[in-house]
């Protein structure tokens, strides 16, 4: 499926491609958390080594972002990187590559042994499914089945009422229930969370929202450096990008469920977040012939008991502090929310911490839009493979030290990974998700809207950053 061909995508194009989130109760924008600032002795300024191909080492000092934001280096950088004074909110739409052609039927990927074959999705109908970019129904068939095995799980499902829009804030009382475990919120996380690689230099790389145009982009970037990565794609995407999804599944990246529609997940009824997980499972299993087992969503216990219902393991991405996660915000270049200077400077302070804590990492960055896909591909990806000690970068089920196949139903060895729900169609677990060891941390909850205000303090030579007021965090 090599792609030749290149054609420019219109500005008509792109509303289907945010439609979710410009319907977003909660959106991305006003996003931006930021990891603890590196020390002086940070990587970045004492280190060197050999880059992959496609990259070119050297210290590459980038202007200072507008306000007290410091000036950064990279040790690397590709050589046909887009300028950074072109990486910026209404960009002219860079050329992008043809999309594939649907993969014969029967293809297998060859890092997946006894995988089913590919679908043939000549016959894939969007007429099938729930309008794009939705909360899908609840009264469907496929709807109303899910339910029933949701509710023959032996799962016990938090009482837990749905938040309302705007975040945080705006939900006091369950901000203030610990028993809800809200990650989104204080960042608490139970045992059936994934946020780190279990081994210290270890990257669990991520791409949210797609597929989408600019992600053949990123995938041939991938090819070049000969590195795999987790997709947590969106349902609506896939059933319009279904040769795509092929392609990434093909190349041997890990292909996990990000929701239907992108709505905030804790704000819907337990019957409609099933629906989300639901839609988004089936319209993967018919383009790709495999179940994921991993999913990203805004999770409170909630939520977490029907990923465990629903054989799906929560993943989400590293947090050192209630208010610090290792998130690029490069999801809001294209908003015009932040700027690219700023996602570096998140991306050097997130390496500044890679060395102060004991695991490995998981980063949270898109391959939705052009800008996510250009500074992916031109700056953090060179950057990171330029790093001492040199990371692990994997897809997320792999830095797991499990086997690629883990990470689909059909595929997976229940034997050395056993899935929250058993063959017979029961729980594996004592206990619900609810009832679990929780971790949080103090301070201030995280939301989705609103201002953000910043200020860094210096803690036993450590240079943290404390968000203040209404942050953002959201998938």
């Amino acid at each position: 499926m090599k792609l030749t061909a290149v054609n420019v995508l219109s500005v008509a194009s792109l509303p289907v491609i945010v439609l979710a989130h410009a319907r977003h109760p909660n959106p991305h924008n006003y996003r931006q958390v930021l990891a603890a600032s590196p020390s002086s002795s940070s990587p970045l300024s004492s280190s060197s080594g050999t880059p992959a191909s496609g990259t070119v080492v050297s210290t590459t000092l980038l202007p200072t972002p507008t306000g007290s934001t410091p000036s950064i280096s990279l040790q690397s950088t590709n050589p046909t990187a887009v300028p950074l004074s072109n990486i910026v909110v209404n960009a002219p739409s860079a050329a992008t590559s043809i999309m594939p052609s649907p993969a014969p039927p029967g293809t297998t990927p060859s890092n997946i042994p006894k995988a089913p074959g590919l679908p043939n999705i000549s016959t894939l109908s969007p007429g099938n499914y729930p309008p794009l970019d939705r909360p899908p129904p609840t009264d469907s068939p496929e709807v109303q089945q899910w339910i029933k095995e949701v509710q023959e799980s032996g799962v016990e499902i938090p009482d837990f009422s749905p938040t309302v829009a705007g975040g945080c804030p705006a939900n006091p009382d369950a901000v203030a229930d610990s028993s809800r475990c809200w990650w989104t919120c204080g960042g608490c996380t139970r045992e059936t969370d994934v946020t780190t690689c279990p081994q210290k230099y270890n990257w669990g790389l991520t791409y949210d929202d797609g597929p989408a145009p600019y992600t053949p982009d990123l995938l041939n970037y991938l090819d070049q450096v000969k590195l795999s990565a987790t997709f947590f794609v969106v349902g609506s995407r896939v059933i319009s990008y279904p040769a795509l999804l092929q392609q990434e599944y093909l190349k041997g990246h890990q292909i996990a469920v990000h929701t239907w529609s992108h709505y905030s997940l804790t704000t819907l009824s337990t019957e409609e977040i099933i629906a989300e997980f639901g839609w988004t499972k089936k319209v993967i299993k018919d383009v790709l012939g495999v179940t994921p087992t991993m999913m990203r969503p805004p999770i409170r216990d909630r939520v977490r008991a029907i990923c465990e219902a629903m054989n799906l393991i929560p993943v989400m991405w590293t947090r050192i502090s209630p208010t610090a996660t290792f998130d690029t915000d490069d999801f809001n270049i294209h908003g015009g929310v932040t700027n690219v200077q700023q996602v570096l400077y998140n991306w050097e302070n997130i390496l500044g911490n890679v060395s102060t804590i004991d695991t490995g990492f998981i980063v949270l960055e898109h391959d939705l839009f052009q800008q996510t896909v250009e500074v992916a591909t031109g700056y953090i990806l060179p950057d990171a493979l330029a790093h001492q000690p040199s990371f692990k970068i994997q897809p997320v089920v792999e830095c797991l030290d499990l086997q690629p196949g883990d990470a689909y139903l059909e595929t997976n060895d229940n034997s050395t990974n056993p899935l929250p729900i058993s063959s017979d169609g029961n729980s594996t677990n004592s206990t619900s998700s609810s009832s679990g060891q929780s971790s949080s941390g103090s301070g201030s909850g995280n939301t989705k809207n609103g201002a953000l205000t910043g200020a860094v303090m210096n803690i036993g030579g450590l240079a943290v950053t404390v968000v203040l007021g209404v942050l953002a965090i959201t998938l």
